[in-house]
């Protein structure tokens, strides 16, 4: 077995490497200074925008959509160790690269299901970075981990279709450059097949009748990076038929597509996450002093920091292992494997975090480091993109299904 990344990969590590030493990190507190003077907390702080022009500038825009005439032309295998550095960052690199979610997973669905017109209004915008969008599927009102269970309507008028429900956790939707929902409703609540009963539809934002209503919260935290995420209520709002996305059914079959490469670039950058914690850990140990030594020659801190290791190692090989099915046999082909990583790393960063707390004490919690910002973003990803039991459930009754 041949672990060593292709040449291009190397080359584009070295690059990100560089530019997240030399930009990212040194923009994190500007962010913040820039954020606290806005007239919304929703705007975006300049030194975000510095850092997308130079991003582009140096070729590293895109990296994650493998449709070479869209993004970068990488495999999973050759972005996995890209999105792992940014991940160091999450509430910068992506968004200064444009692989920052829900736009990631929203391009992938116009890339692949949209129509020419589809594309050239909303995908071009997104690809060049110049707006932002937003996927409604979650709804406060059913146990939204179930997508059948989903209630919001879109019936046909004529040439029309009008929408009608409430979606809650929003990804994106308070961000003002956000200009276009895809949103996940039923066109055939009774159909005899609950996995056709779904559509997806385009819906501009400024569409009368969407009402952005509030920005939800993570752990009291307002997520930024990724336009925060808002409660919209759709109160019979009236798109053309020609923002259907692929076809009227195929909505369930889209969101598991879009999910697919979602979960991997979730647990691509939570392994980043962890190996910033491990970092932090490290250089808080070497730095601190309790009951007459170092904390670095506590048995229980050299314990965590070695677990952590070991841990790390692991996810990263079973990702990495995701990322070459995805690319040799399909997602299909990797379900197996694309549901493992996505209950094991959450919970195994989220984990290494509140060591990496505790060895940090009162400033663990604290602003001045970004450690209870990570945490609350690794613990919700144990929800997102489906809670842990729902891929445990599915994951087990594939491996019953070899003895029944």
């Amino acid at each position: 077995m041949d672990f060593a990344f292709d040449a291009r990969t190397e080359e584009l590590r070295a690059r990100l490497l560089a530019f997240m030493d030399e930009y990212v990190y040194p923009a994190e507190a500007v962010a913040e200074e820039q954020r606290a003077a806005l007239a919304s907390p929703w705007d975006t702080p300049a030194v975000v925008e510095e850092l997308k022009a130079e991003a582009r500038r140096q070729g590293l825009w895109n990296l994650f959509l493998p449709d070479a005439e869209y993004g970068a032309g990488l495999t999973n295998l050759q972005y996995a160790p890209l999105a792992e550095i940014t991940g160091r960052s999450p509430h910068l690199a992506p968004t200064a690269t444009n692989c920052a979610a829900p736009d990631t997973g929203n391009m992938e669905v116009l890339a692949q299901f949209g129509t020419e017109e589809q594309k050239k209004r909303w995908l071009q915008p997104l690809l060049a970075g110049e707006i932002r969008s937003a996927f409604a599927m979650t709804e406060p009102e059913v146990a939204s981990s179930d997508a059948t269970n989903i209630t919001t309507h879109i019936e046909r008028d004529g040439d029309e279709y009008v929408i009608t429900g409430r979606k809650w956790y929003i990804s994106g939707a308070m961000n003002p450059d956000c200009a276009i929902f895809i949103v996940m409703g039923k066109t055939d609540p009774d159909g005899a097949d609950i996995r056709r009963q779904q559509s997806m539809v385009l819906v501009p934002r400024d569409t009368p009748g969407v009402t952005v209503k509030r920005a939800m919260q993570v752990f009291g935290y307002e997520d930024h990076s990724h336009g925060g995420h808002a409660e919209v209520v759709f109160d019979r709002v009236r798109v053309p038929v020609a923002n259907l996305v692929g076809e009227e059914g195929g909505g369930f079959a889209i969101a598991q597509a879009r999910l697919g490469p979602g979960r991997i670039h979730h647990c691509m950058r939570l392994i980043g996450m962890a190996e910033r914690a491990i970092e932090l850990m490290c250089r808080r140990a070497v730095s601190r002093t309790a009951f007459g030594k170092a904390l670095a020659q506590q048995g229980v801190v050299q314990n965590w920091i070695a677990d952590a290791r070991v841990t790390v190692e692991q996810l990263r090989l079973l990702v990495l292992k995701t990322a070459w099915l995805m690319d040799t046999v399909g997602n299909k082909g990797a379900h197996t494997e694309i549901q493992a990583i996505k209950i094991a790393t959450p919970r195994a960063v989220v984990g290494i975090l509140d060591r990496a707390i505790q060895l940090h004490g009162a400033g663990g919690v604290s602003q001045d480091f970004p450690l209870a910002e990570l945490y609350a973003s690794a613990r919700t990803l144990m929800l997102a993109d489906g809670p842990d039991e729902v891929h445990q459930r599915s994951l087990a009754r594939r491996e019953l299904k070899k003895y029944l």
